[in-house]
């Protein structure tokens, strides 16, 4: 299998915390056989991508989806990071790379398709090194099970953002369904777009079974033709 380029887009914030946890997601990624171009607020997309990685983060401001923050409940909007994630996300769909959105990632792949997000929810977003742990299992047959596994897996819970199931964008499927919130899906117009509302990249914290998502993705990508350009 040939090393696949994978653009993995991150915050640029200077905080340990920020570094710590873009470091987790390309050693995953890397680890998994990709080589790994990191894409910061203000970079430009390298259009020779294999595949793109949405990762977590800050929520995306609400007017990207047509919705007003009374409540001033948003945290670390950085409108540099939406205009690029959303533009790389369009793109990407276009060309039919493969994707993987987790957690913010997975937001940015709905509202770029059209969908909306709940501004807040209670009882999913764990503070500092604790950890809030669902078992959640993928519908049968569905991209994700193929993924990782068909049977239920420890998964970790990191947001208070979400997507409900009137929310999701018309072209996505749910394939985990947990709480009267979509905690995954997949395109049904493309050939392997994922997102998970979780974080694989947290070993610790998840079933083995739900990190083996990083290797369905670079082998996805490895698939990619070897001259590959994002419009």
């Amino acid at each position: 299998m040939r090393r696949p380029r994978v653009a993995l887009t991150v915050s640029n914030s200077p905080s340990a915390g920020n570094l710590v946890s873009r470091e987790r997601y390309v050693r995953a990624l890397s680890d998994a056989g990709a080589e790994v171009i990191v894409v910061e607020p203000g970079d430009t997309l390298p259009n020779d991508a294999d595949g793109i990685c949405f990762t977590g983060g800050g929520d995306i401001a609400p007017e990207r989806y047509g919705e007003v923050d009374r409540d001033n409940v948003c945290e670390n909007v950085i409108p540099e990071r939406d205009e690029l994630e959303l533009d790389a996300a369009r793109r990407a769909l276009d060309a039919d790379l493969p994707i993987l959105g987790i957690c913010r990632g997975f937001q940015v792949l709905n509202v770029a398709l059209g969908g909306k997000l709940a501004l807040d929810i209670k009882g999913h977003q764990a503070k500092g090194d604790d950890v809030i742990v669902h078992r959640l299992q993928a519908i049968a047959g569905s991209k994700l099970a193929e993924a990782t596994s068909a049977e239920a897996v420890r998964v970790n819970s990191r947001h208070h953002q979400a997507v409900m199931p009137d929310q999701l964008a018309s072209s996505l499927r749910a394939t985990v369904l947990h709480d009267g919130l979509v905690e995954a899906f997949e395109s049904t117009a493309h050939r392997w777009v994922i997102g998970v509302q979780w974080h694989p990249e947290r070993t610790a914290e998840v079933d083995a079974a739900a990190a083996r998502i990083f290797k369905a993705f670079v082998a996805e990508a490895s698939r990619s033709p070897s001259v590959t350009t994002i419009p």
